[in-house]
């Protein structure tokens, strides 16, 4: 009795065949893992590689390498900077991507009858002079109840220059540290 050919392995040995022939076109060429990546991964913008919403590559001005860098939406020196300059606060709420520290209320220890509480908002990818706002609340304890009242005109604008200090100061240390 005869023996056919089994059709069914058919599919396989041209599997093989072609997975072979595939070796044949290598040419020796080798790249790196990083040059492999570049050339699958090609990061543009949403209307284009030239300009429009940019989703994952650097912004026009160059101002999201400390982001990326640290998996942040916002600029790092100012983040530390502010988690710096409002470390004495009980911080209630800190997101690092939409840029907002909230804390709770804090007493000075020598007027506890008033406490405080900021809003810290980081509008900006960039360490600039306008990156930082803040928003300050005061209350005065009258009898046992807490009551608002108005804080002073530069209280706001003080704690956002002490971000902006503190945040250059990070900047030039990572500077100077890279040198």
């Amino acid at each position: 009795m005869r023996r056919s050919f089994p059709v069914r392995l058919v599919p396989a040995m041209l599997a093989a065949s072609l997975a072979v022939a595939g070796c044949s076109s290598w040419g020796g060429q080798t790249e790196t893992v990083e040059e492999q990546i570049k050339k699958e991964y090609k990061f543009g913008s949403l209307l284009g590689t030239e300009g429009g919403i940019n989703l994952f590559g650097k912004n026009k001005r160059g101002g999201d390498q400390d982001a990326a860098a640290n998996g942040i939406g916002v600029n790092s020196f100012l983040w530390r900077a502010s988690l710096d300059t409002l470390s004495f606060m009980p911080i209630a709420s800190a997101d690092p991507f939409g840029g907002v520290i909230l804390t709770d209320w804090y007493s000075p220890p020598d007027t506890p009858n008033e406490r405080f509480k900021v809003n810290l908002y980081i509008l900006d990818r960039q360490l600039r002079a306008d990156g930082v706002r803040v928003a300050v609340f005061k209350q005065q304890k009258v009898g046992n109840d807490w009551r608002d009242t108005s804080v002073g005109a530069d209280t706001a604008s003080t704690l956002e220059d002490a971000v902006l200090t503190r945040a250059r100061q990070l900047r030039v240390a990572q500077n100077a540290a890279a040198r």
